[in-house]
């Protein structure tokens, strides 16, 4: 990577992502290598800024720069998992399995792909599929966070091992403390144990760190219609 982008890889690896962007929106006239890189790190700070169409505007471009015939990069491969990462919270199932169907067939069987298709499964309601999906992420990762905290919220919602589910959500929260999605999880998961007291907790302080998400605030509206 040339000297002069190394500025803006520092503001990205400190997470300072309005940073990040902003110091490589100011390049000018990037040219061969250095406009890919340029592309992809911008990519990357829009996706971290949940700003999802810039996003894969230039993700999308570091795709289609793949030469066909030959083996996908390091740098081709993360942009198609962060696509399909965006498809799917967009609700673009279709995309995004066409994404993960190819990092597969690629060999780019990381635990984050099974973790996505099996987030696809359950938003397709196959309840087995996903969890067979989970499972196999956690066989390859078994620290690997979304897959823990995915498979305990399905757990919990199917009411299948309500234990078990406990314990995946709390060591996925454990290892992303900060985590909104986790701290839902948890709290869901007493809910559906009839533990409501501690549901809430959770599921507020899932709320105050993401206020707009609906799902946590339909758990959180069913655990205090429960304590009402």
């Amino acid at each position: 990577m040339a000297d002069r982008l190394v500025e803006g890889l520092n503001l990205y690896k400190r997470k300072d992502y309005t940073g990040a962007l902003s110091f490589f929106l100011s390049l000018p006239d990037p040219s061969g290598n250095d406009a890919l890189d340029i592309a992809y790190y911008l990519g990357l700070c829009y996706f971290n800024l949940n700003r999802y169409d810039d996003a894969m505007l230039y993700l999308e471009q570091i795709v289609t720069s793949a030469t066909e015939g030959e083996p996908e990069s390091e740098r081709v491969l993360q942009s198609r998992y962060v696509l399909a990462v965006i498809y799917c919270r967009t609700g673009r199932a279709q995309l995004a399995s066409f994404e993960l169907d190819k990092l597969l067939k690629a060999g780019y069987k990381t635990p984050s792909v099974y973790a996505s298709f099996a987030y696809l499964a359950w938003e397709q309601g196959d309840v087995d599929q996903c969890i067979a999906l989970y499972e196999k992420a956690l066989s390859l990762d078994e620290n690997n966070p979304t897959a823990l905290n995915g498979l305990g919220y399905v757990l919990a919602s199917e009411s299948r091992d309500l234990s078990r589910a406990l314990s995946l959500c709390k060591k996925a929260l454990n290892l992303v403390p900060d985590s909104p999605a986790c701290l839902d999880s948890v709290g869901w998961v007493y809910y559906r144990m009839g533990l409501y007291s501690q549901a809430r907790k959770y599921l507020e302080q899932a709320h105050r760190k993401a206020a707009d998400n609906e799902v946590i605030k339909q758990h959180l509206n069913e655990a205090e219609l429960v304590e009402e």
